[in-house]
Parts: C-alpha cells; sequence; structure tokens
C-alpha cells in the first residue's frame, strides 16, 4: 500500500490580525491540499468548529494566543478526533508569564524565585520587606513585546510606584539573576533537540537583552548546562517545537529558565525544519526526518542575514561513513531528534486563579469589530512619525520583522502617514484595521 495514501488531512490554524507562523512553502513537497481554517474572535467558536468538521481536519497546525488560549480548550474539547500541533496542553504556556512559572514548578524546571500575588496588599507587603532589585512584568499576554512590559526595580519605592502606574494583575514578580556577560540566552528546539542557541547581549546602557531595543547576538560558546535544561523544559512541556530564553547566573554558572513557549520569533529555515519534522512525524516515515547537527548555528550565524533568506530551505544530509573505519570519524550527537509523547490533560499545571473567559479577561477592551485589543489599562496612542521601535513591538500581534521595517520606512521618509504601510506592503488591510487606532 502507498503510504501516501495514509497520510493526514492537515489544517492550518489562523487567527484574524495574529501573525501567521507557518504556511504552506514551510511543508515543501506534501502532497495534498493543506486547508486553513481561521478564527474570527468573539462568537466565533461554533462556526470555526463546524468548518474544521466540513473540511475533515485531522491536524489543525499552529499557535494559539494568550487571549484565545481558554476558548481553545473549549474548541479542543468539541473536537475530540483532531490532533492540535502544537497540542492545548503544550502551549500553556504560552498564554502568561504566571503560567510559565507554574509550568517550571510542576515539572521541577530552575527557574528565577517567582511571587505571584492577585492580592494587591499582599503584594506590597511582600515588596516592603523583599530584598532588590527585582524583576516586574506584566504577566498576562502574548510575549513579543520586546522587552516593553519588563521592568527592573531597586528599591520599594520604585515597586511601588510602578504598579500605581500600570496596574498590573496579577502582580508578578522575580529574583534579578546577575546575567553573566550580561546577556541571556534563547535556545530553540524541534523535537526535543536544540536546533538554534545564540547569546543576546544587552546594548549600551541598558539591561533588557531583547535585540529591538539595541541588544546584540551571538551564536558562539553557548554552554551545554542551558541546551540540557531547554530540552528538559521541552520534553516536559511534550512540544514539537519549542523555545526557551535561559539566564546563566554570573556567580555560580547555573542556568534559569526566563521564558518558554511555542510561539517565538524564528528564522526562515528553522520554521521549514519544524515542517520537516512534522511531516515525518505525520507520515510515518514517508518523509524524512530532518537532521540538524548540533552547534551548527555556529556556522550559520556566520552568514548575512539577508543571504540566508534566500537559502530558507536548507537541508543537512545525514553522514553515512563510506569506507571501514569512518565511523569513528562520526561526530557523536549529544541530543537525539525524537517523536513527542502524546500530552493529556493532566499535564496542565493547577492555575492560582480561575481562568477567565474571552471577554472576561482584566483590561481587554474589545473594539467595535470584536477583534482583540491590547491588554491594557487604557489604549495608548503614539505619533506615527516619532514612535519608537519598542512602541512598536507593543502592538498586538506585532512581528519584529515588520516592527523594524516599518520603523526604517519612517526614518528614510519613506512613508509619513500610518495608512501609507499598505500600500508599501508592508502590511495587510486587516492589520492596518487592527493597528490604525494606535497611530495620531
Amino acid at each position: 500500500m502507498n503510504q501516501q495514501q495514509n497520510l493526514p488531512k492537515l489544517g492550518f490554524l489562523y487567527l484574524d490580525y495574529v501573525l501567521r507562523f507557518f504556511d504552506k512553502s514551510n511543508f515543501k513537497g506534501w502532497p495534498d491540499k493543506i486547508e486553513t481554517v481561521v478564527y474570527h474572535w468573539g462568537n466565533d467558536k461554533e462556526r470555526f468548529i463546524a468548518e474544521v468538521k466540513r473540511k475533515k481536519i485531522d491536524v489543525l497546525i499552529g499557535n494559539i494566543p494568550a487571549t484565545a488560549y481558554e476558548t481553545f480548550k473549549e474548541i479542543a474539547a468539541a473536537l475530540p478526533q483532531v490532533r492540535f500541533i502544537p497540542s492545548i496542553e503544550t502551549q500553556f504556556a504560552n498564554k502568561s508569564k504566571e503560567n510559565v512559572t507554574l509550568f517550571c514548578r510542576k515539572y521541577a524546571l530552575s527557574a528565577p524565585r517567582t511571587h505571584i500575588f492577585y492580592d494587591k496588599d499582599e503584594g506590597d507587603a511582600f515588596l516592603q520587606t523583599a530584598k532588590y532589585p527585582k524583576i516586574v512584568k506584566r504577566s498576562y499576554g502574548p510575549s513579543n513585546y520586546g522587552g516593553y512590559y519588563v521592568h527592573k526595580v531597586d528599591s520599594y519605592q520604585e515597586a511601588k510606584t510602578l504598579f500605581a502606574k500600570k496596574k498590573y494583575t496579577p502582580m508578578y514578580i522575580q529574583d534579578a539573576i546577575d546575567l553573566k556577560d550580561s546577556g541571556d540566552i534563547r535556545v530553540m528546539l524541534i523535537g526535543h533537540k536544540p536546533v538554534c542557541a545564540f547569546w543576546r547581549y544587552s546594548g549600551q546602557g541598558e539591561w533588557i537583552t531583547n535585540t529591538s531595543q539595541g541588544g546584540s547576538m551571538d551564536y558562539g560558546n553557548v554552554p551545554m548546562s542551558a541546551l540540557e535544561l531547554a530540552v528538559k523544559a521541552s520534553k516536559a512541556a511534550k512540544a514539537e517545537y519549542w523555545a526557551c530564553d535561559i539566564a546563566i547566573d554570573a556567580k555560580t554558572n547555573e542556568p534559569y529558565i526566563l521564558e518558554c513557549a511555542t510561539a517565538f520569533a524564528a528564522f526562515p529555515y528553522i520554521r521549514d525544519w519544524i515542517g520537516q519534522y512534522i511531516m515525518w512525524d505525520l507520515s510515518d516515515g514517508y518523509f524524512r526526518m530532518p537532521h540538524v547537527p548540533l552547534f551548527s548555528w555556529e556556522e550559520l550565524g556566520k552568514m548575512d542575514s539577508s543571504f540566508l533568506r534566500t537559502l530558507r530551505h536548507i537541508y543537512f544530509s545525514n553522514y553515512t561513513p563510506s569506507v571501514d573505519g569512518a565511523y569513528w570519524l562520526k561526530e557523536k550527537e549529544t541530543f537525539d531528534m525524537e517523536l513527542t509523547e502524546a500530552s493529556h490533560p493532566d499535564d496542565v499545571p493547577e492555575p492560582i486563579a480561575p481562568p477567565a473567559s474571552e471577554d472576561e479577561l482584566p483590561g481587554v477592551v474589545k473594539d467595535q469589530q470584536d477583534t482583540p485589543s491590547e491588554i491594557d489599562e487604557a489604549v495608548e496612542t503614539f505619533d506615527f512619525k516619532n514612535v519608537t521601535l519598542t512602541q512598536l513591538m507593543t502592538l498586538y500581534g506585532m512581528d519584529e520583522a515588520i516592527a523594524v521595517k516599518i520603523k526604517e520606512l519612517i526614518d528614510n521618509d519613506e512613508v509619513d502617514y500610518f495608512d501609507a504601510l499598505e500600500n508599501s506592503g508592508v502590511i495587510s488591510e486587516a492589520q492596518k484595521k487592527q493597528w490604525k487606532r494606535f497611530f495620531r
């Protein structure tokens, strides 16, 4: 029997106004039509479920943003025969910083000591006696804000002023790790194998390591301890693909997880490798498992990014000895790429507070089109001509590459008002509709 005849029906899970992680080019060679199903927010659950059933989709592939996580738990329960990649349980950490902390606690993953308070008086009492500096983060919502909602406070007064202004709920407070070399490490994994890792160093006069705030990258000398911790986290999450941000303590050299999720900024060739892995997973060997040598990122990191974008479909062949004795020259892999275990509802940690529905989340204000809006105490608007890269990164669904391109167009005087971005091809009509109200 031709194995191709037994391939499952694939569908891409998309959401209006949210950047798409995959498209069909990431699944090069898949012989059958790949469907797309778009969730339109609001009261779209029943229609979405019906469309998945009508298209007879077996596997839905795509990340779910924080604002839709609880809704998609219900959608997945109504579609028990459909496999979600990543699973709903695997995407638990995508929803909030609180969930990342709960995940690390459940699976004994090394992370900075963290305190989470829903009672403001309890949180304030803790801050009065805490040892500083502390890191304060807005717990809920998408993580791709370029560090805009991550703060360092050096005293109780600074912390009190910050929470009075930002009104973050819950109060999410971490011990500040003394970062080795003033940097942290991003590790990307596929099938629990590290396929890319690099240091992120803070910019001049900054402490946040995000590249959107002037930070720099270095692919060399990533310690094995960081890779081992990332692999442990990926296996605990049962993740087909995964990323961790890891801090190395300057005093002890111990690694700590700062962030982890299936939603992360990935180079085009990383998305292709993920597609290859998923095709191998779903085809019972009809497609080859991708072979990505450990530390290949050190060599790829030497290549200009504009050149790498033209080499999207990079493929490394698995080395096979051609003569007797060549086996002993073969590199021994430290980590193997492997199939992901099936997830189960018991994999998810118990929440501290009862989960809110999509329309009950604190601070969420739906606009007239019933689309996901910014999660904050008020809508902040920006002067388009003078908007900073950091401010662009705060927009819901904004990808770092798009933000950088917008900033370049503004700085080069190629656009001088927001609507012109659509004409330049940088953003879609849907993105224009979502983001326009944030500019003046």
